[in-house]
């Protein structure tokens, strides 16, 4: 009989455990529940709300409210929205640095100026000169004109923009025979200023040349030209013995 009671006990105590944990489990199963819940009121399937209060946007649909098995899928919705966010923000950014380089290449390629030209072309020797006066020099002959900073009619090269250039100017000349008077000279000028002037005149040379390099900084619409001063002349063919260029290093504006 004793044995029969404790069977009995033993049974209902077993009962009891077991029922104890199954109304802990729900316990718990509620309040992972009502949490979810409460996370899940401050989304909707347009993302976090952010009205100061905490309250739903009534413009859209939470699914939380109309369906509460469907929270995870608000909260998935939660992690789409920031990688959308996150996504539209690098997009932004690339698009931002695209046209700082497109602005950049386009001022590289607006900066571009480089010329070289020579005297003539021709296939006999022809001089210039001598003159009573100082004229310019228009070199007829274009190796290069990149960007048209080169006037083939006036001889004047118009600086695009300002910067650092660097002119080259070699001057060549003949007497035509020995004892006769050689003159190879000319004068590089800035908006009519000398900068530099190779020079040969003697009369122990039939023939001679010079050359001169210079680095200007040079503001846009600056005039370089080269001068043919009084008493000198230049000869050339298509040799290019006589040769003026001058390219943009780099610019400063």
């Amino acid at each position: 009989m004793k044995e029969g009671k404790w069977l009995d006990y033993r049974l209902n105590w077993e009962e009891l455990l077991k029922a104890i944990g199954q109304e802990l489990m729900a316990l718990v199963l509620l309040c992972l529940l009502k949490a979810a819940l409460i996370k899940a009121d401050d989304y909707t399937w347009g993302g976090p709300e952010n009205t100061g209060t905490g309250s739903v946007n009534p413009g859209s649909e939470n699914v939380c409210l109309t369906d509460q098995a469907s929270c995870g899928c608000c909260l998935m919705q939660q992690q789409i929205h920031r990688m959308t966010q996150f996504f539209n923000t690098s997009l932004n950014e690339l698009e931002k640095e695209l046209i700082k380089s497109i602005t950049v290449l386009n001022n590289v390629r607006a900066s571009r100026s480089a010329f070289s030209v020579a005297l003539t072309n021709q296939q006999k020797l022809d001089c210039l000169g001598p003159f009573r006066d100082d004229r310019l020099i228009a070199y007829k002959h274009v190796f290069i004109n990149l960007g048209e900073g080169y006037n083939v009619d006036t001889g004047i090269f118009t600086a695009p923009r300002s910067g650092v250039y660097s002119l080259a100017l070699t001057v060549y000349s003949d007497a035509g025979s020995p004892g006769n008077t050689l003159a190879a000279c000319a004068s590089l000028q800035v908006n009519g200023q000398v900068m530099a002037g190779p020079r040969e005149r003697n009369m122990q040379d039939q023939e001679d040349s010079a050359t001169i390099v210079l680095a200007l900084h040079l503001q846009a619409g600056d005039k370089v030209a080269v001068n043919l001063p009084i008493g000198c002349f230049l000869c050339d063919n298509s040799s290019h013995y006589n040769t003026f260029t001058g390219f943009l290093l780099y610019a400063t504006d």
